[in-house]
């Protein structure tokens, strides 16, 4: 509500900011305005230079020719272009099927007041202050089927060799990236798992609620916006995956791991040809798109107000 003060000299009635504070001191746009610039020159404009490039021919050199649609229908038509899409979304669903239940666990545990808690939660986040190349190069020197951990336990790991078969070198890609990014995810819902309304547990357990029930109950509702939040980060990191492909497989064994990503980059930096590389950027980020907003309706995310986590 708002109150009127007394009018001034002029007449005028002065409306001030009542208890609830609503539309008080709300910025305006020219908060924003340094940050939309900056998105603009090095995300839109990127972006619509990318789309206009697809639907051309060029080679780096000289001016880029206009050829319509020949890339879109070069790539419809390209087996490893439709292999490498699925590739890419069968590694997402992967990730989002590891990392998001693993993450939930460990970000509510680091949420409580376990002894030891602040400095093993310390720990496992130092994956998240290295580098993608350098996490890579790390494991796969770890793994490396000559001199590494594969080469002495045969007894686990046969051969050794974990980037000879598809589905070993899928589940490595898999691995690494979770033990690289989990960390991010659980830090995500440490603080949402923190924000939870203690009420709301004191009031379970009064009611005989065990600590299973009050998490199924009370805990994963409450981290609704949050879960939904982390998926969308995984979707969009999973389909634009790079790094971690070119240094661990290089696509292969052949091009059973060549994601849309890396392909890309063999298109741009190998063959040249960046009218279709550029249509594959252009593809990943309507597929990004695409998915993200999926997951946002079929969530309700978009038609919750509160700013409470699952209210």
């Amino acid at each position: 509500m708002t109150r009127t003060a007394a009018p001034s000299d002029g007449g005028e009635k002065v409306e001030r900011a009542g208890s609830s504070g609503i539309g008080a001191g709300r910025p305006g746009f020219l908060w924003a305005a340094p940050a939309a610039v900056f998105f603009g020159l090095f995300a839109i404009v990127p972006l619509l230079m990318v789309a206009v490039l697809s639907f051309a021919s060029w080679d780096g050199l000289g001016d880029p020719e206009f050829t319509g649609l020949d890339n879109w229908k070069q790539l419809l038509d390209d087996p490893v272009m439709i292999k490498s899409l699925w590739l890419s979304v069968l590694l997402t669903v992967l990730g989002v099927v590891v990392q998001t239940p693993l993450s939930i666990l460990l970000g509510v545990w680091a949420a409580g007041h376990q002894r030891n808690r602040a400095v093993l939660s310390a720990i496992y986040f130092v994956p998240m202050l290295l580098s993608v190349a350098a996490v890579s190069v790390l494991w796969r020197a770890v793994l490396d089927p000559n001199f590494g951990v594969p080469a002495q336990a045969a007894w686990l790991f046969g051969d050794g060799n974990l980037f000879g078969r598809q589905a070993s070198a899928i589940g490595v890609l898999v691995f690494v990236s979770t033990w690289q990014f989990t960390p991010l995810h659980t830090l995500i819902y440490q603080g949402a798992a923190r924000a939870v309304p203690p009420v709301l547990y004191q009031a379970a357990q009064i009611d005989g609620a065990g600590t299973v029930r009050r998490f199924f109950h009370i805990t994963l509702p409450q981290l609704r916006n949050s879960i939904i939040t982390s998926m969308i980060l995984m979707v969009v990191g999973g389909l634009t995956t790079f790094d971690t492909v070119l240094i661990l497989t290089q696509g292969g064994p052949g091009s059973d791991t060549t994601i849309s990503a890396y392909y890309m980059y063999q298109k741009a930096f190998k063959s040249f040809d960046y009218g279709a590389a550029s249509a594959i950027a252009l593809l990943l980020v309507l597929v990004s798109t695409v998915i993200s907003l999926i997951v946002v309706r079929l969530s309700g995310y978009d038609k919750m107000r509160s700013t409470m986590e699952g209210l």
